[in-house]
């Protein structure tokens, strides 16, 4: 099996798509490798490509607004990481073939640091790894358990800035994954 730096090293070396060739940085992931709680996220935007490093920007301060509230840290107890490695132009939604591309990276991400819950940040996250008809709106904080594994989504904090109303159903969503991140280490 991989080390996380070892597929850190391969994912470097990737062109299984076309997004390589834009890229200034991988953006593999960031915080404990040993992590029980992992968060996943749909893409680098462009201040992720300019640092490598995932949810940075507005979104990235109001995700760790979020997950301060409940006592996660991404230097402390969570690891974050996105489907894709590459920034899609524009920040555009990540096409099938992308996500397609490098979803063997995240899996390993995954397997690696073991986690016993993922939460997938947004819709395409969702839809990606919990189901491909997954309804963030209604269906968050809901846990799916796969391979061992609960699986859960909540809001983009992207979606949040957008709609500052969706803000409180994502704090709530950190307090059930709190509860239940607890409830699993008894």
């Amino acid at each position: 099996m991989n080390t996380l730096d070892s597929l850190y090293k391969q994912c470097q070396e990737c062109k299984a798509c076309e997004l390589y060739k834009e890229r200034t940085n991988i953006v593999f992931g960031v915080g404990n490798q040993n992590a029980d709680i992992l968060f996943i996220g749909e893409a680098p935007g462009e201040n992720e490509d300019l640092q490598g490093m995932p949810f940075v920007g507005r979104s990235g301060k109001l995700l760790d607004e979020l997950l301060n509230e409940v006592g996660f840290s991404r230097d402390e107890n969570i690891y974050i990481a996105n489907i894709l490695k590459c920034r899609p132009p524009k920040n555009r939604d990540p096409k099938p073939n992308e996500q397609e591309a490098c979803l063997h990276f995240l899996m390993e991400q995954i397997d690696i640091i073991n986690p016993k819950i993922v939460v997938c940040v947004g819709r395409i996250a969702a839809q990606k790894l919990i189901s491909k008809d997954f309804k963030v709106t209604s269906q968050h904080g809901t846990f799916v358990e796969k391979n061992g594994i609960l699986f859960t989504a909540t809001y983009h904090p992207a979606a949040i800035l957008r709609n500052i109303h969706q803000k409180p159903y994502a704090q709530e969503d950190m307090k059930k994954f709190k509860e239940k991140l607890l409830e699993l280490s008894k």
